[in-house]
């Protein structure tokens, strides 16, 4: 009976995770936001301009994805700050990401095969990077997108050494 309650207090539980992301992240998907709708926008109003005499009704649908993209840049960076959690103990990664679909990940340290750190150029920029930890999962990777780039070292290190320590086949 014992070990059955060792077993249980040892088990892995999905729950949210304490830490938040770093505050910059949010001016990183502002920044990422806003080129995606600036891309979206021009080549419209590439498309309006070459065929506008034959077709001048493509003015509205410029404007309506220029105020839709503009509540987009607006509302998503801090509706996703206040989503995004993350946290590393001894027995398991926590993540919960997104800002439209959210999604809760656990991954036991056992399972886990690779701990690696991402920038992309603008998030070199920021001083942030992504924590990506490779599991032995078909769902794939966690990615832990906006942590500073020297704490996302840090966790990938201490990850990297609990994983090192920890019994079993990272299947």
């Amino acid at each position: 009976m014992e070990a059955q309650v060792e077993a249980a207090e040892d088990a892995v539980w999905l729950r949210m995770p304490d830490r938040r992301v770093e505050p910059r992240a949010r001016w990183w998907w502002t920044i990422r936001a806003a080129i995606r709708v600036a891309i979206i926008v021009a080549g419209m109003a590439a498309a309006y301009l070459w065929v506008e005499p034959l077709r001048p009704w493509l003015g509205l649908p410029i404007q309506i994805a220029t105020v839709l993209g503009l509540i987009y840049i607006a509302a998503m960076p801090p509706w996703r700050y206040a989503v995004h959690r993350w946290e590393t103990t001894d027995e398991a990664v926590y993540a919960r990401t997104g800002w439209y679909v959210r999604e809760w990940r656990v991954a036991p340290i056992s399972r886990i095969q690779t701990v690696d750190t991402n920038q992309g150029p603008i998030e070199q920029l920021m001083g942030l990077a992504t924590l990506a930890v490779t599991t032995a999962s078909a769902h794939g990777a966690i990615y832990i997108p906006g942590l500073d780039q020297r704490v996302a070292a840090e966790a990938a290190q201490h990850l990297t050494q609990i994983t090192q320590l920890t019994e079993g086949d990272q299947t």
